[in-house]
């Protein structure tokens, strides 16, 4: 097998690679309708409820065709009984997109705004709960990749259980990472793509959870075609296929990295993400650089930095500099405050991360950027 060039993406997906996913997808043309291509399927839907420890007598998983977004639309538009009320606990980029998506499809919703650097006011959100006896739905996000901010999934699944509704997260950049035991953490469904934390490839999505609840959705209102959960879920069900053409070669690297997920074991590839996170704040600390969430109220997987207040720094030049050399850093997703992610994801780890930060500090000093970076004074340091 020859090897391919690495290059390391510090970007919030998709995510570094391994040769073996990639060569994974060249493979004999097949017609997705064969009995083998469908046994492959049905084989990737047990393994995706498996990564989140769900009795798979109770959960089941769903795959579709798209991105992460793909999933919070299915979730929103079929799971949402007729007359009642989405509550959308937000305090970021992802959980707004669904807010956005509630808009669009002109479901009834509550918009329960946070600021994205603060951790979700569970006192607020049982409130919400408890003045508005229409609300059949939560969701929210884990792990708010615009971020980095942890959101406290486990309480707010208890809260919403306690008046009747249906929890739905957002778990695209934890899924596969950060351990997730969906019936524990009181999550009736959650979702993530593959290429987030699986390192496989774009292209296929998918959503794990209640089969009882996909269920009784059949007699929900039908608010979309190709993103209606239970027309999907009822065709895998008959047919062990996906409803319309699935991504092939996808699959293909999916079976592939989900064979390398358990050989590394849930428990080791964590210790691995948090190696490489402890990595990336090291060397954000060392050269001055400060992040938008404090400490304690981080995930684990993505570290979002201040602009310094420098008339030499260029986030273009930098990543330029880096990419140049194999490196990908990425823009940030706060629309009141500039910055830039670099995330512990995909097949890396720690030495990645030091090479790294001698590229990153080649760029610095290229462009002229101090280091320490300097901030104006009054501004706080988390």
């Amino acid at each position: 097998m020859e090897k391919i060039k690495r290059n390391i993406l510090l970007n919030p997906g998709p995510a570094t690679t391994t040769d073996t996913v990639k060569y994974a997808q060249i493979v004999p043309d097949i017609c997705p309708r064969e009995k083998e291509f469908a046994g492959m399927m049905k084989g990737i839907r047990n393994d995706l409820v498996k990564i989140v420890h769900g009795d798979p007598e109770k959960y089941t998983s769903v795959l579709f065709c798209g991105s992460g977004t793909l999933n919070i639309d299915v979730v929103l538009n079929s799971l949402l009984p007729e007359g009642k009320k989405v509550l959308v606990v937000n305090n970021g980029a992802y959980s707004e997109r669904a807010v956005e998506i509630c808009r669009y499809y002109g479901l009834p919703h509550i918009d329960l705004s946070f600021p994205v650097d603060e951790v979700p006011d569970l006192e607020r959100v049982e409130q919400t709960l408890k003045n508005d006896p229409d609300i059949a739905l939560v969701h929210t996000t884990h792990n708010e990749t615009g971020t980095g901010i942890l959101n406290p999934v486990r309480e707010i699944g208890k809260i919403a259980h306690r008046y009747g509704a249906v929890f739905t997260v957002d778990t695209t950049s934890t899924y596969a990472m950060r351990p997730i035991n969906i019936e524990e953490d009181n999550i009736d469904f959650c979702m993530a793509s593959a290429q987030k934390g699986l390192t496989a490839f774009t292209g296929l999505s998918f959503i794990v959870g209640k089969r009882s609840e996909i269920e009784k959705s059949r007699d929900y209102p039908r608010r979309s075609y190709y993103c209606n959960l239970y027309m999907q879920y009822d065709f895998f069900e008959r047919t062990g296929e996906m409803h319309f053409t699935p991504p092939v070669q996808t699959i293909y690297a999916t079976v592939q990295a989900l064979k390398e997920y358990f050989a590394e074991g849930e428990e080791a590839k964590w210790a691995r993400h948090t190696r490489v996170f402890n990595a990336i704040n090291e060397g954000l600390d060392a050269l001055g650089f400060r992040q938008v969430i404090k400490p304690e109220n981080r995930a684990g997987l993505v570290c979002s930095a201040v602009y310094p207040d420098d008339p030499e720094w260029s986030f273009e030049k930098i990543h330029d500099y880096c990419y140049e050399r194999g490196f990908t850093i990425y823009p940030g997703k706060i629309s009141t405050t500039n910055t830039f992610r670099l995330c512990a994801l995909g097949a890396i780890d720690e030495p990645d991360i030091k090479a790294f930060f001698e590229i990153f500090r080649d760029a610095l000093d290229c462009c002229g950027v101090s280091v320490p970076v300097k901030y104006d004074v009054g501004g706080r340091d988390k």
